[in-house]
């Protein structure tokens, strides 16, 4: 699925262990892409967060709500996270701040970085009004807060009204007092 076909998109935002980062990125670029790919899940970003050695953040999206239920009914119901969940879960302190997202706009990503990939700007604004793109930023997309109920309860999403901007280039636009990420892909990341 492309990213532009996705209607439901998770912001996920984990705390993980000290040091243990790159043990996660390593087990989930190796078993948990292709298996959530196969069950129509769009992985539009895999990401380091930089400033903060034990965050990994990444965006997951979906058709719709019921693909996303059925989605994850798959994958964490399913062969391949029975054999991994216990070594996953032992990186992660926190997995729960999650934001449930719909498109404002997602934007065509094609440019070839090679091997030097810029890093990925991010800002959670209170949702309202965002400032003009400030001049240098790229847009890959912006999103708002999915009302909607969550068919998933085994993983929690947070209650917030925001809109997340997501771009390269420069930091993103945002409010004042948006809460700001800086992002490296990680190498299966679609973003940027």
């Amino acid at each position: 699925m492309e990213p532009s076909e996705c209607g439901v998109v998770e912001l996920r935002r984990y705390l993980l262990r000290p040091g243990r980062r790159d043990e996660l990125i390593e087990l989930f670029e190796r078993e948990f892409v292709e298996s959530q790919q196969e069950l129509g899940i769009c992985l539009l970003g895999l990401f380091r967060e930089e400033g903060d050695e034990d965050r990994f953040v990444w965006f997951r999206g979906y058709r719709d709500l019921e693909a996303r239920i059925a989605a994850l009914q798959g994958f964490y119901e399913g062969p391949v996270w029975a054999r991994h969940a216990r070594a996953a879960n032992a990186t992660m302190i926190d997995s729960d701040d999650v934001l449930l997202l719909e498109p404002i706009k997602v934007y065509e990503s094609a440019d070839d970085h090679g091997a030097s990939r810029p890093s990925v700007e991010v800002a959670i604004s209170e949702a309202g009004r965002l400032p003009e793109d400030p001049p240098g930023f790229r847009p890959l997309a912006v999103f708002k807060t999915l009302h909607a109920e969550n068919g998933y309860p085994g993983l929690p999403v947070r209650e917030a009204d925001v809109v997340v901007t997501v771009g390269t280039g420069a930091p993103a636009p945002g409010a004042p007092n948006a809460v700001r990420l800086r992002l490296q892909p990680t190498r299966r990341s679609h973003w940027p």
